[in-house]
């Protein structure tokens, strides 16, 4: 019996149809793409293809594979070298600054804005046996931040008052410190940070109340611009009881001026 001859057109669409059933390979890390793209252009394009933000404060963690830390770290550092060759300084003779650029890439990629590029850490939960429902305040916590601005240090500190319910789950001491370090290592400003950790703490233990005061120096306005070394920021965040309930702020708040 004769074969039946099939159309070229219909042949190359059969064709077409069976690659694409082929499941895609998996991503190998890597420090630049095959065509030399560089680290950074490539985590964006993943970021953009999700319609995610990537503003200064925002974590992208998800979308950096294992190992590509380091590589973003040496594509820093050769920027930063260009940076400091254009402020005219002799990196080969000074000894002082010989590696400087390598240091501070690894300082922004690894330390002052880690919380950019490293997952939440995880929480462990508790529940609320013994119904506890008291105000509970944790702090000072120290704080490290930088201003977006001038990417200039934000120093200072911060209290946490939680008002639970029994039906409030409750976390460490200890991971408030974590969650606080993870949400403020990032170039940010100091209103939206404070806001950002009240989100996550109202939707990690989900209490009663959350009240956030947080108490920094900016060295955008003591190292640079005015120049004023007495200058700092206080500014405070309340939420549910403590924003209805004007006994229970003053109480927190009080409590705050014998720290």
């Amino acid at each position: 019996m004769p074969t039946k001859k099939i159309p070229a057109k219909t042949a190359s669409k059969l064709a077409a149809k069976k690659v694409s059933s082929v499941k895609p390979a998996k991503k190998v890390p890597a420090k630049k793409s095959d065509a030399g793209t560089p680290l950074s252009v490539v985590i964006r394009r993943r970021i953009e293809a999700q319609k995610a933000r990537f503003h200064a404060n925002d974590n992208i963690s998800q979308f950096i594979q294992p190992g590509e830390l380091e590589g973003l770290v040496d594509e820093v550092a050769e920027k930063m070298q260009a940076v400091l060759e254009s402020l005219v300084i002799d990196t080969e003779s000074d000894h002082n600054t010989k590696n400087t650029s390598q240091r501070v890439a690894k300082m922004f990629v690894k330390e002052v804005f880690n919380g950019r590029y490293t997952e939440q850490p995880t929480l462990t939960k508790f529940p609320n046996v013994s119904r506890l429902n008291e105000l509970m305040i944790i702090g000072p916590i120290t704080v490290r931040s930088a201003c977006s601005h001038h990417l200039c240090p934000i120093m200072g500190r911060i209290w946490i008052g939680v008002l639970p319910s029994k039906e409030s789950a409750l976390i460490g001491l200890s991971k408030y410190s974590r969650l606080t370090e993870w949400v403020m290592c990032r170039p940010q400003i100091q209103e939206e940070a404070v806001v950002e950790l009240a989100d996550m703490l109202e939707k990690k233990i989900k209490p009663v109340g959350v009240a956030i005061v947080m108490d920094a120096d900016h060295f955008c306005m003591q190292w640079r611009g005015v120049k004023d070394r007495d200058s700092k920021m206080v500014n405070s965040v309340m939420r549910g009881a403590f924003l209805k309930d004007s006994n229970l702020r003053r109480e927190f708040l009080s409590l705050l001026e014998k720290r």
